[in-house]
């Protein structure tokens, strides 16, 4: 991490501007809340069904039932779910908000001890004096459990904007301004530029203690993996700190630490700062996939995948694979089969899921897990597979009518 810094318009001190993902949440205007207008959620029908020109038939499935989870009156985003060796299962997200975008965000978790037919009351894991968003949690192989964040600022054009407004039509109320105002000072400019980055809190006591927080290579929602030969792999992408690169850092003890290994090359024609929300898996026949949030201008809005034969050391040039819908998270079947599911942002606004047979060289047609969302303010699945089969899916979802984004669960099977 001793690359250049980024400054906080985004651009390196000695080089071209950076389109970092601070960047993205502030230009695409997600501090607002109720639905969002952000173009490349809606694309032109003319890209529409490009992405099932080779896809296969997807198996026939069942979706036994959709239910709301969260149990705050509070705006719930990005989760990310894992089920522990003991069959317990972990949902962390970014809980406390007021909107999409605020100054409140905290990293929450939930327990489930009966496959998601209940679940227990939120615990605060981590609460930074700045905006803590997507929270990803993995059960390492020792029992250790790892929570991962980024923090970010996004927020303060917003607060900027509202402190101008005052005594205007468009006022905020008082009692909101000051409550953002009240959040943004806990720290001075210094101290909140210091607390700007990505982050990540060990618990090896079952979730009852955390760690302090400490600071990682890179981020994505759903957090690093586990690989058969015991080493964590985390691909991301550098956000605050460093060079802004896409690729994979390794930790070999437990997530204590973490070191570099490889950049994941850029597609011809791509600018990688267009390179978003990371996930990997590792396939039954031991490669490794990232698939990658693409928002350059060919295949805007899709997955791209690249691959590892050689345990992440080096890696394929991302290539579009047909499916539009964004972000991704990857979980490995027992049967060896692999399964992405991903937020659909058009009509049918949901999440979906796809299937590869063949360790994904080539997947499935859609599998349409829910598509009754109101708007594009939905997304983030994160799905595990239960001890009888049963899979079940956790995304959050602004509702119609409300300002507060809520979780919600599907548990589907195969037919």
């Amino acid at each position: 991490m001793n690359a250049r810094p980024i400054h906080r318009n985004g651009s390196s001190q000695a080089g071209s501007p950076r389109f970092s993902r601070r960047d993205w949440l502030t230009r695409t205007g997600l501090g607002s809340a109720g639905a969002l207008a952000v173009p490349w959620l809606l694309l032109s029908k003319t890209v529409r069904g490009a992405e099932e020109a080779a896809a296969g038939e997807p198996p026939p499935f069942q979706i036994a039932e959709v239910t709301t989870i969260s149990q705050l009156n509070a705006y719930h985003g990005w989760p990310t779910l894992a089920r522990r060796k003991s069959g317990e299962l972990l949902l962390v997200y970014s809980g406390g908000r007021e909107a999409h975008v605020c100054p409140f965000g905290r990293v929450e978790l939930m327990r489930s001890r009966d496959d998601g037919a209940t679940w227990s009351y939120p615990q605060v894991i981590l609460d930074s004096p700045i905006d803590d968003r997507d929270a990803g949690v993995l059960e390492t192989e020792r029992g250790t459990i790892l929570v991962t964040t980024f923090t970010s600022l996004a927020y303060e054009p917003i607060l900027k904007r509202a402190e101008e407004a005052v005594g205007k039509e468009n006022a905020w109320p008082v009692e909101r301004l000051r409550r953002w105002q009240a959040a943004h000072e806990r720290l001075d400019a210094a101290g909140r530029d210091a607390a700007l980055d990505v982050w990540m809190t060990r618990s090896v006591d079952d979730g009852i203690t955390w760690s302090q927080r400490q600071r990682c290579l890179v981020d994505s929602p759903h957090g690093p993996i586990q690989l058969r030969d015991g080493r964590l792999l985390y691909a991301g992408k550098e956000l605050w700190k460093g060079q802004g690169r896409v690729g994979v850092c390794q930790s070999a003890d437990d997530g204590l630490t973490w070191e570099w290994l490889a950049e994941i090359p850029a597609r011809q024609g791509d600018d990688p700062a267009q390179y978003h929300e990371l996930h990997a898996v590792e396939t039954a026949d031991g490669r490794l996939i990232v698939q990658i949030r693409n928002h350059n201008r060919q295949n805007a809005g899709e997955t791209l995948q690249c691959e590892s034969e050689d345990g992440g050391k080096t890696w394929s040039e991302p290539r579009a694979i047909g499916v539009w819908g964004l972000p991704s998270h990857l979980l490995r079947l027992r049967d060896g089969r692999i399964l992405m599911t991903y937020g659909y942002r058009r009509a049918p606004f949901g999440c979906q899921a796809r299937i590869s047979e063949d360790s994904g060289r080539s997947w499935s047609g859609p599998i349409l897990i829910y598509g009754d969302g109101a708007g594009p303010d939905l997304g983030y699945p994160s799905t595990v597979e239960l001890g009888d089969g049963t899979l079940l899916t956790v995304w959050y979802e602004l509702p119609a009518g409300s300002s507060l984004a809520v979780l919600r669960q599907a548990r589907w099977r195969w037919a």
